[in-house]
């Protein structure tokens, strides 16, 4: 931890100790990551005495594959107070991804962040930002610990499950001696490693075999480019009967061309806006990709949004890639 996380690390501490209610915000359509911190974050606190909620925009559903959470202290964007000492962005910096939520968020007498992406630091006033970490339930983590908060088996169980997705199953590069010694600490909390790992990435609905099928047929190689990708289409979804949330391992599928050092999966929502999410095997800086779109994330995995149609957004990347 370089001495500027140490430091941001440390005025943080002192903000949530003062703090007495707290609301926790992660970004739309939450991930593991992002969930598991909501949860983690918001749980120690009632833990520690504190008022604290945790909330996201709409469309508000937890991922059935995250059932296993302990989400009590999850209350609609519609109920998220307005009135509070410190709101807190956990697992992006960026507002327009806390959707509906930033407005009554800024009301909170103090607003915080704590995020493990590059940040330009437009938003918030204390912000915990180290681009180096795993993931962000492994800044939460050691800021509890921090804290003295407690860190009960249902908190346990929220950072190990933002560890073992934002890593994917501690395979990226990003994981660090650091991110297994959190995890063995977890581990010895109770965390059931067995269970997480089922409803993570064993479980899923028979139509994602559809979907699958769909998905990888209409996959395109360009091999002047080391590029592979492909696209979701709304119909894929409405044939198979599965949500949008539940295409999101789709991309570790795509991704697995040998020919390639890109990977890209495009969906397309009904609304004509496109999400994608970007793979490197490490020669290719695509959050760097996702920044000109105004997305962002890792070296070698990172995510954004369009409006632009799916050929235009293929062009794009691939003139990156020249």
């Amino acid at each position: 931890m370089t001495p500027d996380v140490t430091a941001a690390m440390d005025d943080l501490v002192g903000v949530l100790t003062e703090a007495e209610s707290i609301g926790v915000v992660g970004h739309v359509g939450p991930d593991g990551d992002a969930l598991g911190s909501m949860v983690a974050l918001a749980r120690s606190a009632r833990l520690a005495g504190k008022h604290a909620v945790a909330s996201f925009d709409e469309p508000f559903l937890i991922p059935s594959e995250m059932a296993f959470l302990d989400t009590s202290v999850l209350v609609p964007p519609r109920n998220f107070p307005t009135d509070l000492d410190l709101a807190v962005a956990v697992d992006t910096s960026v507002r327009s991804r806390v959707g509906s939520l930033a407005a009554p968020m800024e009301q909170a007498k103090r607003l915080a962040v704590i995020d493990h992406h590059i940040s330009d630091g437009s938003w918030g006033e204390v912000l915990l930002i180290d681009s180096t970490a795993s993931a962000t339930t492994e800044l939460v983590y050691t800021l509890l610990g921090r804290l003295g908060w407690p860190i009960d088996e249902a908190v346990a169980t929220a950072l190990y499950t933002g560890l073992v997705t934002d890593t994917g199953r501690f395979q990226y590069s990003s994981t660090s001696a650091h991110t297994h010694e959190v995890a063995a600490d977890l581990l010895r909390l109770g965390v059931q490693t067995d269970v997480i790992g089922q409803k993570l990435f064993e479980e899923a609905p028979f139509g994602y075999y559809e979907v699958v099928s769909r998905v990888l047929g209409r996959a395109v190689l360009d091999e002047d480019h080391s590029f592979v990708w492909s696209i979701v289409e709304p119909e894929d979804l409405k044939a198979a009967g599965i949500d949008f949330h539940e295409t999101d391992g789709l991309i570790d599928l795509v991704r697995m061309a040998r020919e390639t050092d890109v990977a890209c999966l495009l969906k397309r929502r009904e609304a004509g806006v496109i999400k994608g999410s970007l793979r490197s095997r490490g020669r290719v800086d695509v959050a760097a990709i996702a920044r000109s779109f105004g997305g962002g994330g890792h070296h070698n995995a990172a995510g954004f949004t369009s409006s632009d149609g799916p050929a235009d957004v293929i062009e794009q990347i691939v003139a990156h890639l020249s």
